[in-house]
C-alpha cells in the first residue's frame, strides 16, 4: 500500500489534557506539568492540547488551581508550539448553552491568554451551536479547528460525515478534527473517511482517537495512509486504554518513511521520565484506576469514551456499586436509541451514562430523570440526531409542542453583563466572570480560597489540622443533588 501523502505526518501531543483526563479524571497538577514544559516545546509538535475539556472544572473543584493561571503558566514557557484548546460550542467548557456574547468573550479571554487553536464541537453534530464560537474565534485571530463527534448509528454514516465536513469548512473552519472520542472509528473506517474528507474538503484533516478497544495505533497508521494532516497522540506514560495511542510508538513507526514526523525520540524521552513520575502518583493515590488501562473491545458495543468511563467508575464507586458497571454498559446504548442516538460526548455522554446509572441503580428505568436529560430531551442542547422514543419523553414530562425546534441560543438574552453584576462582589477580573458564568457552584468557593487562604487557615487552626481543599465528593458529573444522594 502507497501513502496518498508525501508530506511529513504532523502530531498533536494531549499529555497535558485529554491523556490524564481520560485515565485520571483530569486530576494532574500545573506544578506537576511544568518541569516538562520547556521539553515539551522543543520536541517539534504541531501542538500541545493543554486546556479545555474538563480542565476547568477539575482545576477550580478538586485541585484548588486557577485554570486561567494554568493556561499562563503553560503559555509562558511554551514559546515555540501552538497551544490547542477543546470548546464545546454553545456550551463553552460547562454543561449548558450560554448565550452568544459569553460565547464571544470566553473565546476573546482565551486567546489572549494564550490559546492559538481552539477545536470546536457541538455533542449533537448540530452546526447550529457552532456558528458563535466559529465566527468568534476567527475575530480574535484564534484557528478554528471545526469537529466531528464520530459515532456510529443507524444514522451515521461516512456520507453523513463528509457532508457535515463540507457545511464546517463553508462555515469557515480552518481545519476538520475527526473527533473520535470513545475509538469507535477503525483502520479500514479511518482510510477510507480521511480519503473521503481529503477528496472533498480543502481545508487539513486532523484525526482524534483513542485506544480504548486496541485498535487506535493501526486507525492512526492507516489515516496516515490515506491523506490525514494531523493526529493527536499522548506521551507513553498516559498512554493507551482509554487515552490516546502513544506519541513515540508512532513516530518510531513512521521514520523512514515520506510521512516520517521527523521529531526527536530522544527529546521525547526526556519527558516521559518526568511523566512516569506523574503517573504512578495518581496511580498511588487511587485516582488511574488500573480499568482504564486496559483494551476492551466491548466499547465497540457501549460505545463509552473514556473521560465517560472513569466519571461512571466515580459514580458507581460513590454509590458502592462498582460491580454494577456491566450492567450499565449494557443499558447505554438503550438509552442512548431512546435519546435519538446522540454522539456520546460530553455533555451527551455524561447525560446518557448517568441516566444509564439511574436506570440500574434505581431498578426502574426512568424512574429518575436528572434535570440534564430532560433538557436534551427537550431540545435544549440543539437538534438530537434521530427519532426520540415518545414515551420516555412523555415520562420525562415533556409535551411534544414543548421541544425546542430553533437554535437554543437564539432563545437566550444577552447574559454577560448580567453576569458581571452579579458577581462584581467576589470577581477580580473578565476571567473570574466567565468562571463564575460557567461553574456557579464550584468556583465561589475556589476563588474564596484563592483570594482570602487565611479564612481557611483559621478554620484550619481551629479544628487542628490542614483544610483539604481536595476534599469534595468525587462526583464530575453535574446533575441533581437529590439524585446523587439517592445513589
Amino acid at each position: 500500500m502507497e501513502f496518498l501523502s508525501n508530506k511529513p505526518l504532523l502530531i498533536t501531543d494531549t499529555i497535558l489534557r485529554d491523556a490524564h483526563q481520560s485515565q485520571a479524571a483530569t486530576r494532574m497538577t500545573t506544578a506537576e506539568m511544568l518541569p516538562a514544559l520547556e521539553m515539551l516545546d522543543s520536541i517539534g509538535y504541531y501542538s500541545l492540547e493543554c486546556w479545555g475539556g474538563a480542565t476547568f472544572d477539575a482545576c477550580m473543584r478538586f485541585l484548588n488551581e486557577d485554570p486561567w493561571e494554568r493556561l499562563r503558566t503553560i503559555r509562558a514557557h511554551v514559546k515555540h508550539t501552538k497551544l490547542q484548546m477543546l470548546f464545546r460550542g454553545q456550551n463553552i467548557l460547562g454543561y449548558k448553552h450560554y448565550a452568544d456574547d459569553v460565547v464571544d468573550a470566553f473565546c476573546r479571554k482565551s486567546v489572549e491568554n494564550g490559546i492559538d487553536i481552539i477545536r470546536i464541537f457541538d455533542a449533537l453534530n448540530d452546526v447550529r451551536n457552532l456558528e458563535a464560537a466559529i465566527r468568534a474565534t476567527k475575530k480574535y485571530g484564534g484557528q478554528v479547528e471545526a469537529a466531528l463527534s464520530y459515532t456510529i448509528s443507524p444514522i451515521h454514516n461516512e456520507a453523513y460525515f463528509v457532508k457535515l465536513a463540507r457545511e464546517l469548512e463553508q462555515m469557515g473552519a480552518d481545519a476538520i478534527c475527526i473527533k473520535d472520542m470513545a475509538n469507535l472509528l477503525l483502520p479500514m473506517e479511518a482510510y477510507s473517511l480521511v480519503k473521503a474528507l481529503k477528496e472533498t474538503v480543502s481545508v487539513p484533516i486532523h484525526l482524534h482517537t483513542h485506544n480504548t478497544t486496541g485498535t487506535g495505533d493501526m486507525t492512526l497508521l492507516m489515516a496516515a495512509y490515506a491523506g490525514v494532516d494531523i493526529v493527536d497522540t499522548a506521551l507513553s506514560p498516559m498512554a493507551n486504554g482509554t487515552s490516546q495511542p502513544a506519541t513515540e510508538s508512532l513516530v518510531a513507526t513512521l521514520q523512514g518513511t515520506v510521512r516520517d514526523t521527523g521529531l526527536d525520540l530522544e527529546k521525547m524521552s526526556g519527558a516521559a521520565a518526568h511523566f512516569r513520575t506523574v503517573a504512578q502518583r495518581l496511580q498511588d493515590d487511587g485516582i488511574l484506576n488500573p480499568k482504564v488501562l486496559r483494551v476492551d473491545t466491548n466499547t465497540l458495543r457501549y460505545q463509552v469514551p473514556g473521560g465517560m468511563l472513569s466519571n461512571m467508575i466515580n459514580q458507581l464507586k460513590e454509590a458502592k456499586k462498582e460491580d454494577r458497571l456491566y450492567d450499565v454498559l449494557e443499558e447505554i446504548p438503550r438509552v442512548r436509541r431512546d435519546f435519538g442516538y446522540p454522539p456520546l460526548v460530553t455533555p451527551t455522554s455524561q447525560i446518557v451514562g448517568t441516566q444509564s446509572v439511574m436506570n440500574v441503580i434505581m431498578g426502574e428505568r426512568y424512574k429518575v430523570f436528572p434535570k440534564e436529560s430532560k433538557a436534551l430531551l427537550r431540545g435544549e442542547y440543539g437538534r438530537l440526531p434521530g427519532e426520540v422514543n415518545d414515551e420516555v419523553r412523555a415520562k420525562a414530562g415533556i409535551k411534544p409542542e414543548d421541544v425546542i425546534t430553533c437554535r437554543p441560543a437564539d432563545l437566550l438574552e444577552p447574559e454577560l453583563e448580567k453576569y458581571k453584576a452579579e458577581f462584581k462582589d467576589i470577581a477580580r477580573s473578565e476571567e473570574d466572570v466567565l468562571s463564575l458564568a460557567l461553574f456557579p457552584q464550584v468556583a465561589p468557593k475556589f476563588l474564596e480560597r484563592r483570594d482570602h487562604p487565611e479564612r481557611f487557615e483559621a478554620a484550619a487552626s481551629v479544628h487542628g489540622k490542614p483544610a483539604d481543599p481536595n476534599a469534595v465528593r468525587e462526583i464530575t458529573v453535574q446533575c441533581d443533588d437529590s439524585v446523587m444522594r439517592n445513589l
